[in-house]
């Protein structure tokens, strides 16, 4: 800030001082604590906008504290009964996670060669690509499960298809953008020694984007296997669907052991994960 400035920028009790003492420095002058004002105004009336068009019931908001204790107590303790249904449960939540995955590599890998703006054959193939990642990013997993469950039931089928579907447009943005940051030096010299597209991109390109491939794929897998426990609730399968059918009881103690099972779960995929950045990538 000039000396010219800190004059102008200067201040006393909250109110702007004369340029009289130029050596005195503050933080905002008036025009940017004007504006700062403003901007935390507008902020507080679109809060207090959002909350009248949502009409909260806040009678409800006021006793939620005193429910949320009494639904610890009917939870307490877990119960065991059902422990065999929940682990076959976790078991098929897993599946679902990976074999999503799985269907998820395989049609992601196109996906990002098209999308990719430095290598992909067409212009038309280039938007293609871009149209595919968007639409799959932009349909949250749970719409996707509802879409396959009326297209092939309920089941672990339609789970894994969404996780798949969900999955294409984050694996394809992110390994089309490694490979828009690739190295051109190698491809150059392949394309000088007369090496075909595949060559080019089997011993261009895969080399440079596989740490990323691996990393990417690695996340996916642990957040796919979040985002398969809460399947069930729409028909498409896992312990999201044991869940759902112990609320419905109103067996608070079976929905505290599912709870816990799904924390065990996700803890260790999270250390799974870990393990296996640390030794491949």
């Amino acid at each position: 800030m000039s000396r010219g400035e800190r004059s102008n920028a200067a201040e006393v009790g909250g109110e702007c001082r004369p340029p009289s003492d130029p050596y005195r420095w503050v933080r905002y002058s008036c025009g940017q604590r004007l504006m700062r004002f403003a901007a935390y105004l507008a902020a507080g009336i679109a809060v207090y906008g959002s909350l009248r068009t949502v009409n909260v019931f806040w009678p409800w908001v006021h006793d939620a504290p005193r429910e949320i204790l009494d639904l610890v107590r009917r939870m307490l303790p877990p119960s065991g009964a059902e422990l065999p249904q929940i682990l076959e449960a976790m078991v098929e939540t897993l599946n679902i996670a990976t074999i999503g995955t799985l269907i998820a590599i395989v049609l992601a890998l196109p996906v990002a060669y098209i999308a990719a703006a430095n290598v992909s054959p067409h212009r038309l193939l280039l938007w293609l690509g871009k149209v595919i990642v968007v639409s799959s990013r932009s349909v949250d997993t749970l719409i996707w499960a509802l879409l396959f469950v009326a297209i092939f039931g309920t089941g672990p089928v339609a789970g894994f298809m969404a996780i798949a579907f969900r999955s294409i447009g984050f694996l394809g943005k992110l390994l089309a953008e490694a490979i828009e940051e690739i190295d051109w030096g190698p491809i150059e010299a392949l394309q000088a020694a007369g090496a075909s597209r595949g060559h080019i991109l089997v011993y261009g390109i895969v080399p440079q984007v596989g740490p990323t491939f691996m990393a990417v794929t690695i996340l996916r897998w642990d957040v796919n296997i979040r985002e398969s426990t809460v399947l069930g609730l729409v028909g498409a399968g896992g312990i999201g669907f044991v869940l759902q059918v112990a609320i419905d009881m109103f067996r608070w103690n079976t929905v505290a052991t599912v709870l816990i099972a799904v924390l065990a779960m996700v803890f260790d995929a999270e250390l799974v994960t870990g393990l296996v950045r640390r030794r491949i990538i």
